[in-house]
């Protein structure tokens, strides 16, 4: 056993604050609410059910996660946020129409309790959407230390001896990175300058870096990677984590390429099309917005594949991703993918997939598991990005100078050995070779 790091206990009360309160963060947060009631089991969550293995497979030692490392319990749990949209979140909620209003019902007051915050918003960056909840400022700079006063005062009004941030807003346009990126001096003189470069996201990021919090992008557009905000995050000692959390079709993706990868299956051809009718489908009908999550959902295929090094294999591959708003679907994503291989002389074969699946329910344990892992990080003493927590990502974070690792499998134990790491427990490299010599 090797020595693990000083990890600071999991006391009092841990704030969760979301960047918009519609589909994904109702769920969650009435899901948390129906999970603390004994309503409803935490499926697919790695920090309510998941288990770690340690030491030798003989030795039998398989706590939960939960047992291992000390996350925040469920109940110590405040949950907060900002929307454009005056609702709160029961009525969000029954808006969204993901959870049947039975089990809404049984955890109504808790609820309707949380009403959103004014939020930073700006049309030049969600076009397909519009609010009366925003916060109006002299320029981007103002509107960041409206936030930070918003952070502090939801710490003090609910006594929480820590706050995460999580950024669950809508898809923004495709942004590159721009000179305000470059250092933390030349970011700050652009919120002052309302350099626009820095959109909402951008802000919230600013905001929570500054104070210190962990934060965390849900969505693929351009966030806390920038150079200047993993500056500020080292000087504050904020862990960063993000982009877009991989759920329906992208995590498809992740768990049958690598397979047909380790096989040495080529691959001629991927066409993926999605049908969506909730607000985010709403959002990604927007072209600017969609060149958001295109990027985001077509890298993972790159790097899991690495035609650099397979180009008998991979070099050619013909790969489209298409997203169709279509509003009676509501939440009930459907995503279809036909994938055109080929095996030993170069035979031709087909793969086809039809993936009916709920976008938020697949989101919502996401969201809880980075929040409580991005606190363990900061408890931990770990700042800036935390490529461990790339799992649950499509365009995971990762230092400059390497690629990012995709495949969902090594990514889980990444994750898993981070853990062990912690508490001084040997990594797991799955040789084996121990049992046989």
């Amino acid at each position: 056993m090797t020595t693990g790091i000083s990890l600071a206990p999991a006391e009092g009360k841990l704030g969760i604050l979301l960047v918009g309160l519609g589909a994904v963060s109702t769920t969650t947060i009435a899901g948390v609410l129906a999970i603390r009631k004994g309503l409803a089991k935490p499926i697919g969550s790695l920090t309510e059910m998941g288990t770690v293995r340690l030491g030798k497979r003989t030795e039998n030692r398989t706590p939960t996660i939960r047992e291992f490392v000390p996350l925040a319990e469920l109940n110590d749990i405040v949950f907060g946020g900002w929307d454009i949209f005056e609702d709160n979140c029961y009525e969000a909620a029954k808006h969204a129409g993901v959870l049947d209003e039975k089990l809404l019902d049984q955890v109504k007051d808790e609820l309707a309790a949380i009403k959103p915050m004014a939020a930073v918003f700006d049309r030049h960056y969600v076009k397909r959407l519009d609010g009366p909840n925003v916060k109006k400022g002299k320029n981007k700079k103002d509107l960041a230390d409206q936030l930070i006063a918003d952070i502090r005062k939801f710490k003090a009004d609910n006594n929480c001896s820590r706050v995460v941030l999580i950024w669950a807003g809508s898809t923004e346009i495709f942004l590159t990175e721009s000179a305000c990126h470059k250092s933390i001096a030349a970011f700050e003189k652009g919120l002052v300058d309302n350099d626009p470069a820095i959109s909402p996201s951008q802000i919230y990021a600013y905001a929570a870096i500054s104070e210190g919090l962990p934060y965390g992008n849900a969505a693929p557009n351009l966030s806390a990677e920038v150079p200047a905000l993993r500056e500020l995050a080292a000087k504050t000692g904020s862990p960063i984590t993000g982009n877009d959390m991989k759920t329906g079709q992208t995590l498809i993706k992740t768990i049958i390429a690598p397979g047909l990868k380790a096989r040495l299956i080529g691959v001629a051809g991927w066409y993926s099309t999605n049908i969506l009718g909730n607000r985010d489908g709403e959002v990604l009908d927007d072209p600017e917005s969609f060149k958001s999550k295109e990027e985001s959902k077509k890298g993972a295929l790159d790097y899991i594949f690495q035609p650099h090094l397979y180009p008998d294999l991979y070099k050619d591959i013909s790969h489209v991703v298409r997203i169709n708003y279509y509003p009676p679907r509501g939440d009930n994503k459907e995503g279809w993918d036909n994938i055109d291989i080929f095996g030993w002389l170069g035979y031709p074969m087909q793969l086809k997939i039809n993936f009916l699946c709920r976008d938020s329910i697949l989101a919502a344990p996401i969201v809880l598991d980075v929040a409580l892992f991005l606190d363990l990080s900061k408890r931990a003493g770990f700042s800036g990005i935390q490529e461990w927590l790339s799992f649950y990502f499509k365009s995971p974070m990762h230092a400059p100078e390497v690629y990012p690792e995709h495949d969902l499998f090594i990514q889980l134990m990444k994750l898993k050995n981070t853990l062990r790491y912690m508490r001084g427990e040997e990594l797991i490299t799955h040789l084996g070779r121990e049992y046989y010599d």
